[in-house]
Order: C-alpha cells, then sequence, then structure tokens
C-alpha cells in the first residue's frame, strides 16, 4: 500500500523524498515497479478500459449505476463500488449544468383540458398515455426550439420537430411524426401543459377525430408533466450544455443522432428496469 500510495503521488513530490516519508526503501520501490501486475490490477485495467468506452458511447452521461449495469450487459461481472472507484480514480464523472427559459404561453383563450393523466405517468402497454411538451437550445444564430412527443410505456421518443419559432405548427409536426410512427386507438390520453401551441383548434383538431383524451396540466405545474421535463433535463445535460452550438443545424443534427442513435436503442432508465426503450418495448411484446 505504501508503495502504490508513492507511485500515486510521485508527480507532487520526488519519489525518493516520498520513500523517506511513508518509511520504504527506493530499492524497495524499484522491485514494486518491476513487479508484474496482480490479478486484481489486470482485471481493473480491463475493467477501466470498458469504462472508457462505454463511457465515450453514452457521451459521457453515464454515472456508477448505469455504467454498472451497461458492463454486466456485455459480460463483466462488477459491483457498483467498483465501478465508483475506477471512475473517481481516473476522472470519469457526468457534469451536470442549468439554464432555463419560459416556453409555456398559457396566456390565451383557448379552452383548457382536465389533467386526466393526474401524474400517472404509468402504462401497460405502448399507446396509452402520450405526453408532449417543448423546450429550447441555444445557438449563435438564436434559439431553437424542440417539440417531442413521449411514449410514456417506455419513455420511447415517438415525434419531435425543430423550429427558430414557438408556433403550433413546431408541436403539430412533432405530432404528425408520432402519427407516422404509431397507430394509436382510440381512448390513448394525450397529455400536455396548456401552453397556446397544444390548446389551439388546429392541434386539438387533430386530436379529436383519432379518439384521443386531452389531458392537460395544471396552471404552471410543471410536475404535472414530469416525464418529459426528465426527458428535457437530460437531453440538456447530456447533449445540449455540453458545447456552443454554433448554428441550428448543428443543434438539429445532434439531436437527431441523440434521439435516434443513443436516447431510444441504447440509453438505460432505472424506471425500466435499467432497459433502454427500444429494449424495454421489445421484451414487453
Amino acid at each position: 500500500m505504501r508503495f502504490r500510495f508513492v507511485e500515486e503521488h510521485r508527480s507532487s513530490f520526488p519519489a525518493n523524498r516520498w520513500c523517506d516519508v511513508v518509511g520504504v526503501s527506493s530499492r524497495g520501490l524499484r522491485a514494486f515497479r518491476s513487479r508484474p501486475a496482480s490479478r486484481r490490477q489486470r482485471s481493473d485495467l480491463i475493467t477501466l478500459a470498458h469504462i472508457k468506452e462505454q463511457s465515450r458511447l453514452s457521451l459521457g452521461s453515464y454515472g456508477r449505476p448505469r455504467m454498472t449495469e451497461e458492463l454486466k450487459e456485455i459480460g463483466l461481472d462488477v459491483g457498483h463500488r467498483r465501478v465508483g472507484r475506477l471512475m473517481r480514480k481516473n476522472g470519469i464523472s457526468v457534469v451536470r449544468t442549468r439554464k432555463h427559459k419560459v416556453t409555456t404561453d398559457s396566456d390565451h383563450k383557448f379552452n383548457i383540458a382536465p389533467n386526466l393523466l393526474d401524474r400517472d405517468f404509468v402504462a401497460d402497454a405502448p399507446n396509452q398515455k402520450w405526453a408532449g411538451d417543448i423546450s429550447y437550445v441555444w445557438t449563435r444564430e438564436g434559439w431553437l426550439y424542440l417539440a417531442v412527443i413521449l411514449d410514456l410505456h417506455s419513455r420511447r421518443v415517438i415525434g419531435w420537430a425543430v423550429s427558430n419559432r414557438m408556433k403550433r405548427d413546431l408541436a403539430i409536426r412533432a405530432l404528425k411524426m408520432a402519427f407516422a410512427f404509431r397507430s394509436p386507438p382510440k381512448g390513448c390520453i394525450h397529455h400536455t401543459d396548456r401552453g397556446s401551441q397544444y390548446c389551439s383548434h388546429d392541434y386539438q383538431k387533430i386530436l379529436r377525430p383519432k379518439g384521443f383524451k386531452v389531458s392537460m396540466s395544471g396552471k404552471g405545474n410543471c410536475y404535472d408533466n414530469a416525464a418529459v421535463e426528465t426527458f428535457f433535463k437530460t437531453i440538456k445535460a447530456e447533449l445540449i450544455w455540453r458545447r456552443s452550438w454554433q448554428t441550428r443545424r448543428d443543434a438539429e443534427l445532434a439531436i437527431f443522432q441523440y434521439i435516434n442513435g443513443f436516447y431510444n436503442p441504447r440509453r438505460r432508465h432505472s424506471a425500466l428496469g435499467w432497459k433502454s426503450p427500444v429494449a424495454f418495448e421489445r421484451k414487453v411484446a
């Protein structure tokens, strides 16, 4: 342990001085350096290589729990403590930051639907409960707005659209993508906030003929749409806030890759038993 301590701290102090401080000989240190790595050390090196690769594939977004599940999935018998130790020792961590911009315009005269969802974000099967919302990305060209539709059964993004304006056509395009991807039966709950984009006649006249049960959050209550808020928090922490975006097109391409290349097919969710949305739906099917 003392030799290992000297090796780990030799960059901050000469090794021979550290040997005097901890009470070991320089000859013993040389013997320690030439000694073959132990089985445990070799195992740690292999595990660390996989951790670095999975951190790269997850866009640096996996902390200890998700990383452990990912390593178990590829056949490594590891525990949370060991993974946490290797990540801490090698500076592998998740960076989170925060920004805020109001996107809900509830000062309008459209009709408001009741809150049928009532914060029950669990669905037994696909196409029982959909939820949508709008968020934003800052670029050097100005704001880029992102509208999404999630299937609450698997948290899968089934519809999304971007625009430089936060108008009703943005929400409609995301909805139409969800229709192209899914064929929900009548009675599916469609939940959003009470923003003008979702309360508008144009948006509602698309929902009604398809037999949706329209549900809306209470005024100013973000917890009523917590599942979509969680998605936005995730994509911002794992993608949006990690770099500066020169153009809206750059941000749009990155969002496309994140949703279709990582979030839907790969990202593990604790609420889904550490499975990705696609894998969770496949298991249920």
